[in-house]
């Protein structure tokens, strides 16, 4: 069973900076691409950052400057720097893996996609 664990949010003053990170656990044998996404109260859920295993690396435009994705392979992590925080940045973060492959004994098997179970960000003005 594939699972992805999320990190490091917390209360944080605009401005200011957070680190979060996820971890996929469960006989994962590679993942295409692994991303962040946030779903602010009221809102639907929106792409933050992705990286894909090649290191291709795309960003929502109101995050481009401010936040830095980051993956580990070889562990199956992933990680966002987030800097210069701004109250609209609040929500609920996401780790997302999709493309993910598992191994059952020596046979690969593709599993689709999963989703965290989120950490919330708040930053206050």
């Amino acid at each position: 069973q594939v699972q992805l664990v999320e990190s490091g949010g917390g209360l944080v003053q605009a401005g200011g900076s957070l680190r979060l990170s996820c971890a996929a656990s469960g006989n994962i044998l590679s993942i295409a691409v692994m991303g962040w996404h946030r779903q602010a109260p009221g809102k639907q859920r929106e792409l933050v950052a992705t990286m894909n295993n090649g290191g291709i690396t795309n960003y929502a435009d109101s995050v481009k400057g401010r936040f830095t994705i980051s993956r580990d392979n070889a562990k199956n992590t992933a990680s966002l720097q987030m800097s210069s925080l701004k109250p609209e940045d609040t929500a609920v973060y996401y780790c997302n893996a999709e493309g993910v492959i598992t191994t059952v004994g020596v046979t690969p098997r593709f599993e689709g996609g999963f989703w965290g179970q989120g950490t919330q960000v708040t930053v206050s003005s």
